[in-house]
């Protein structure tokens, strides 16, 4: 992962995510890939949902098991010190040939090595699902 101060928030943010997700599917450890993508204080809450380094951890098993292709489009984000705001699509398809999009509005802090400490999303499942998830498999 490169700093997160050293470029730009669009790019951070899709580099971010395409590396959490490469390092989770191609077999990394569950555990290495939380040491190398979140602090061990993580809180994320998605929809309401809160989610601590246990339930990430847990997490990161079905989408190993799952997806075989993914695309992060990022619309916009914007950074101030280490805090980012972003919109993103994340374009999946899965082990049975689904394909997904779920449209993200993420609120976060970041290490300055890149590590998530925090984050806040909202998500909602955009239908139909384009069929494209991405070159990643």
């Amino acid at each position: 992962m490169e700093p997160f101060t050293s470029t730009a928030p669009e790019r951070f943010i899709s580099d971010f995510f395409t590396s959490l997700t490469e390092s989770t599917v191609r077999g990394d450890t569950p555990e290495s890939v939380m040491a190398r993508h979140f602090r061990p204080d993580i809180v994320q809450v998605s929809d309401g949902i809160r989610l601590e380094h246990d339930r990430l951890l847990a997490h990161l098993r079905p989408v190993r098991k799952n997806v075989v292709g993914w695309r992060f489009e990022v619309h916009e984000a914007i950074a101030d010190g280490n805090r980012i705001a972003a919109r993103l699509t994340i374009h999946a398809r899965t082990r049975k040939g689904g394909a997904t999009a779920t449209e993200v509005h993420l609120v976060g802090e970041f290490t300055d090595d890149g590590r998530m400490r925090r984050a806040h999303q909202l998500t909602r499942a955009l239908t139909p699902a384009p069929a494209d998830a991405g070159g990643q498999a």
